[in-house]
């Protein structure tokens, strides 16, 4: 793994990779984006790193990564948007009160704890597990009869 200095921040390039916004969004969404420019959605992205530049020592190029949005969900409501935004607001409130608004990396927050609430009537995983076989077998149900 490359290591950088202390005072070194590499620049992030987003690849091209975007498939999985394309998936997370409605055809509405879609529509709104292309028709009503300056439109806005609100999603939560995982960014995964695929590749990088700059890591030789005495190399005179700038460190960069490239990194792919490898998951990502939109806020279909405005609830959810409003709900993702100020989640997004306490993160970002909790970093300039640490001094880490420009560090790299997990903060000292758990920002899951952040949006727990909000979500807390949505399924968890267990319970989509549980949907998913209820429907598979509902599907194989229909081929027996």
């Amino acid at each position: 793994m490359p290591k950088l200095s202390p005072t070194q921040a590499p620049e992030v390039k987003l690849d091209a990779g975007a498939a999985a916004v394309e998936v997370s969004l409605s055809v509405e969404q879609r529509r709104g984006l292309f028709e009503r420019p300056g439109t806005t959605v609100v999603a939560i992205v995982e960014l995964t790193s695929k590749s990088y530049t700059g890591h030789a020592e005495g190399e005179e190029k700038e460190p960069q990564v490239k990194v792919r949005i490898t998951g990502c969900e939109v806020a279909r409501s405005d609830a959810e948007a409003t709900t993702l935004l100020e989640a997004k607001r306490a993160m970002w409130r909790a970093r300039r009160m640490d001094g880490t608004l420009d560090e790299v990396g997990p903060g000292p927050r758990d920002a899951g704890s952040v949006i727990a609430d909000a979500f807390a009537d949505y399924p968890n995983e267990r319970e989509y597990q549980d949907y998913q076989r209820v429907k598979e077998q509902a599907r194989r149900d229909e081929f027996v009869r």
